[in-house]
């Protein structure tokens, strides 16, 4: 009886992330059956490429339909990420430069409803320059978000404590859990998340729960919707974005998560 409840009991998160690229550069879904409302865009420009007209830099082949993307109910509120690079090596010994590209793409106007604004260059504490990482933040528009995880395992006091002395106060925190790369389980990012939390206050920090698995050297797969329920449940409380949904939250993932929500959806055609 237990496993029938929790397999028709639905589960929530509050938005969804974007890596966008070639084969996702128009993305589809019913994300919104899971209650997502807001989208987090990884980059509007990478590598030196943009995914927007005007920006500076050269326009990939094939551009999103961003006004399209703004209507649809899983991106009433967009976070928009800026200009990144895919390679992480690259992208940390060039910061400079895709600030620079960033402010020249946060200056385009878009169609979607932007309540804010990723960097993706991506904190750690094995970056040991990244404490230099606040000063070029310091130059962007807010409301203001970057990611922050830990590969090192050292836990989520000493990572508030390494983070507390160089982010600036009004730069929000999304937590990548490291449980789709098996760096730990959900019960255990928990603690990252309250750590975080009452270090830098619950509203400053989100997470990133990784909807994927290892499947081979490089390559990833959609985490099931077994897998994925503990992570979901672990964070209830905190503001949640699956990454990402484009490549991973399939309509079976969907289903799988949020079966009542869907046979709802399901019957009214």
């Amino acid at each position: 009886m237990t496993g029938c409840s929790l397999s028709t009991h639905d589960l929530h998160v509050d938005g969804i992330a974007w890596q966008p690229d070639d084969a996702t550069a128009n993305p589809s879904g019913n994300w919104d059956v899971l209650g997502a409302q807001d989208l987090l865009i990884q980059w509007i420009a990478v590598d030196d490429t943009a995914f927007i007209s005007n920006a500076g830099l050269p326009p990939v082949p094939h551009l999103p339909d961003l006004a399209r993307i703004g209507r649809e109910p899983w991106a009433k509120n967009v976070i928009l990420g800026l200009a990144g690079y895919q390679d992480e090596k690259r992208a940390r010994a060039n910061v400079a430069k895709l600030v620079e590209q960033s402010l020249m793409i946060s200056r385009i106007p878009v169609p979607l409803h932007v309540v804010g604004y990723y960097f993706p260059v991506e904190a750690d504490p094995s970056w040991t320059d990244a404490p230099k990482l606040a000063a070029s933040l310091q130059d962007l528009p807010r409301p203001l978000w970057i990611t922050v995880y830990d590969q090192s395992n050292i836990g989520g006091k000493t990572l508030a404590d390494w983070l507390a002395t160089w982010l600036p106060a009004d730069v929000g925190i999304f937590f990548q859990d490291g449980v789709g790369v098996y760096a730990r389980e959900p019960r255990l990012a928990r603690t990252y998340l309250n750590a975080l939390a009452e270090r830098f206050g619950k509203d400053r920090v989100r997470v990133i729960a990784e909807a994927f698995r290892p499947a081979g050297p490089g390559k990833f797969r959609s985490a099931t919707p077994e897998e994925m329920r503990p992570q979901l449940k672990a964070y209830r409380g905190y503001s949640v974005y699956l990454f990402d949904g484009p490549h991973y939250v399939s309509e079976t993932l969907i289903k799988g998560l949020a079966p009542n929500a869907a046979a709802k959806r399901a019957s009214k055609g």
